[in-house]
């Protein structure tokens, strides 16, 4: 086993050391999670923490880690009655991203059950991580089975499989550590929630700590040994310090001050539920424990506030994570009353003035679009060009506008590819995967990933007689194996066409259109789908985004997106043509979804709206699920997208249509059909 880097030796990062320590004291506080980009120490702290963690006693021979001292009564190794124990250290145990299932929770042994006939169950990796840390690194890009599964295993602390007839229930309680770039998605919001604390980390820009860091990371790589043996009294003393923190953490009093201060400081947030109030309880107590202290003191509840409220304050996925620090400060300060003075006096005459730029005083006027105005709803000339009453375009040269504000997004109707696919895991198309409800069984191709038990003692069982079967076990041979055919939905590529010529221009309609562009990417973050963005505006089209996991970064570049110009549509309809064939060469199992966003005009240069219809028929000649949602209008309508929907293969929607709630149901597949459809 490699030496790992020192805890001590990682240079800065105060707060990801913090909140992994605070951890370490009281593992109650409930995980952390890491969010940073990348080569920021992520994984090599929580690597390294495990050298710090106390020793746990076990149950020798339990393969489940029960404490001697309250030994699991349900443990499948049990039960436990005395006998001898030994220490050891505390594990970390790593969840690969694209671990399977048996892998995580454990299963039924294959092999004992066909060749012995008895029903033995193989651990996972939750059994593994009980009483220590389970470490995801990559956590966003985890998959949604396996989120649900850790859910319910941070949830109840246990494990509970239910599978091929086994029934098993163990304990598995584990301080849960995730590390994650944002730049490859976000987490969905029920994870989120379960981890205790989360830190912020990036690279400094110091250049001293920079030098430092590439100094000890270079010396650790020559002599991994020597290197922790220099750190070796800074390691000690630390682990001294969390044993001490640990031993006096029960005598530490929180008051009803703090308690008042961590409540009304969960409520100015307004996070959901209650969970976050006990996480800052707990917190701010492992605080003082840190410090040798047996009162939590204020600065203890704002640290604690400052790690466990960024994350559970986020509205939507589009919210960047992170407190106002000067209405935290505000919002302790008003309650900070020691634990002796007297309940508040609810005589209203005792009460504060009411702040003068609060509800009702004189605050300041909502601010005014500025003289633009809404630009005209036809095309905006190009630059240089008179406009059609012979007037010199104004304002910002090309025709070009500022970029527009989203509208309010909304919950959008459900869009999906049609047939059945084989893509990555997520929650938009039908699919056939190997996680999901049992179909069907068929002969393997390959290597056997899903047994279907019953099917294969179906195939073997007509031979048993011909192949001398004497014993218990079933005689199978590979032929007799067969493999789970099992259905359950997958995450599409979603590429979005957005017209931005100066036809979409009005700033009240381009509102209108980035807000149902920003509601159709909340959808697909929800999905587990990938996103890409093309736009087209004057003369040409432009890849504002190539495919990523990423929806912030799609929902950022749509936020600064300009408008103006003509209406290249032939143009746009190549480009993503094009993108989509790169995509398909590196990602040939994921389906795409083309959604253009336009009001179906085409403009600039010769026969611009033949060379979209033929553009458009490239679409449909390829079978590529696509739909158009149309952003014309007024009292007269040309009806330009639907017959643009027509020549792709495609649906149109009206904005309207768009919304869940307006005509709920309709719009239930994408029109036409797939290359990939089964």
């Amino acid at each position: 086993m490699s030496t790992p880097f020192p805890f001590t030796a990682v240079v800065g990062q105060d707060d990801l050391r913090l909140a992994l320590l605070l951890n370490a004291v009281s593992p109650a506080v409930g995980g952390v999670l890491v969010r940073g980009e990348k080569g920021t120490a992520k994984s090599t702290a929580v690597r390294a923490l495990s050298v710090l963690m106390p020793e746990v006693d076990v149950v020798a021979g339990c393969r489940f880690s029960c404490d001697p001292d309250a030994p699991d009564p349900a443990c499948p190794d049990g039960p436990h009655d005395g006998g001898p124990y030994l220490s050891r250290p505390a594990r970390t145990v790593e969840l690969p991203v694209g671990a399977s299932e048996d892998r995580l929770v454990g299963a039924l042994d294959i092999e004992r059950a066909l060749s012995e006939g008895v029903k033995a169950f193989e651990p996972g990796l939750l059994a593994d991580a009980h009483r220590g840390i389970l470490y995801v690194d990559e956590v966003n890009l985890l998959h949604d089975h396996l989120v649900d599964l850790l859910l319910d295993a941070a949830a109840m602390g246990a494990s509970y499989v239910e599978r091929e007839g086994v029934s098993v229930r163990h304990a598995a309680r584990f301080l849960l550590v995730g590390t994650m770039n944002p730049e490859e998605g976000e987490l969905r919001p029920q994870l989120l929630d379960r981890f205790g604390l989360t830190v912020e980390v990036a690279a400094s820009r110091e250049p001293d700590q920079r030098v430092e860091v590439v100094r000890r990371r270079l010396a650790y790589d020559d002599d991994p040994d020597g290197f922790a043996a220099r750190w070796a009294d800074e390691e000690s003393a630390v682990r001294a310090r969390i044993a001490a923190a640990r031993g006096l953490l029960p005598s530490v009093r929180l008051g009803d001050a703090a308690l008042r201060q961590i409540a009304a400081t969960c409520a100015a947030f307004e996070v959901d539920g209650m969970r976050a109030d006990i996480v800052m309880a707990r917190t701010a107590t492992a605080l003082a424990a840190w410090a040798g202290r047996t009162e939590v003191l204020p600065e203890d509840v704002r640290q604690a506030a400052l790690l466990a409220l960024p994350h559970r304050r986020r509205r939507n996925p589009f919210d960047a994570p992170g407190l106002d620090e000067d209405k935290l400060d505000e919002t302790l300060e008003e309650f900070g009353g020691s634990d002796d003075d007297p309940e508040p006096d609810p005589d209203p005459d005792t009460e504060p003035d009411p702040d003068p730029d609060g509800p009702g005083g004189g605050g300041q006027p909502p601010q005014d679009d500025g003289p633009e105005g809404d630009a005209p709803s036809g095309d905006v000339p190009a630059q240089g060009e008179p406009s059609q009453d012979g007037r010199a375009p104004a304002g910002q040269g090309a025709g070009e506008q500022s970029p527009v504000r989203a509208a309010e997004p909304f919950r959008t109707k459900m869009l999906s590819v049609p047939g059945l696919g084989e893509g990555a895991a997520g929650r938009r198309s039908r699919a056939r995967t190997e996680h999901g409800r049992t179909t069907g069984s068929r002969r393997p191709r390959g290597t056997l990933t899903k047994l279907h038990l019953a099917a294969t003692v179906r195939a073997a069982a007509p031979h048993q007689r011909a192949r001398g079967r004497s014993g218990p076990g079933l005689v199978v041979r590979r032929d007799d194996l067969r493999q789970a055919t099992r259905e359950g939905r997958e995450g599409n590529l979603v590429l979005f066409v957005v017209d931005a010529s100066g036809s979409m221009a009005a700033r009240q309609r381009m509102g209108a259109v980035k807000g149902a562009v920003l509601s159709l990417l909340l959808d697909a973050y929800q999905r587990r789908d990938k996103v890409g963005l093309v736009t087209f505006r004057g003369s040409a089209a432009e890849v504002a985004l190539p495919p990523t996991s990423s929806v912030d970064a799609a929902a950022a570049r749509l936020e600064s997106l300009p408008t103006g110009g003509r209406t290249p549509l032939a143009a746009g309809l190549l480009r993503a043509h094009e993108v989509l064939r790169v995509e398909r060469l590196r990602d040939a199992a994921r389906r795409p979804l083309v959604v253009v966003v336009t009001d179906g005009r085409a403009t600039g240069g010769p026969e611009p709206v033949a060379l979209a219809g033929r553009a458009a028929r490239l679409f449909a000649a390829d079978g590529l699920a696509s739909v158009v949602v149309d952003c014309e209008t007024g009292p007269v309508r040309l009806g330009l997208a639907g017959r643009l929907a027509d020549e792709l293969g495609g649906t149109a929607v009206t904005l309207d249509e768009l919304r869940a709630d307006s005509i709920a149901g309709l719009v239930r597949e994408v029109q036409g059909t797939s290359r990939r459809a089964a």
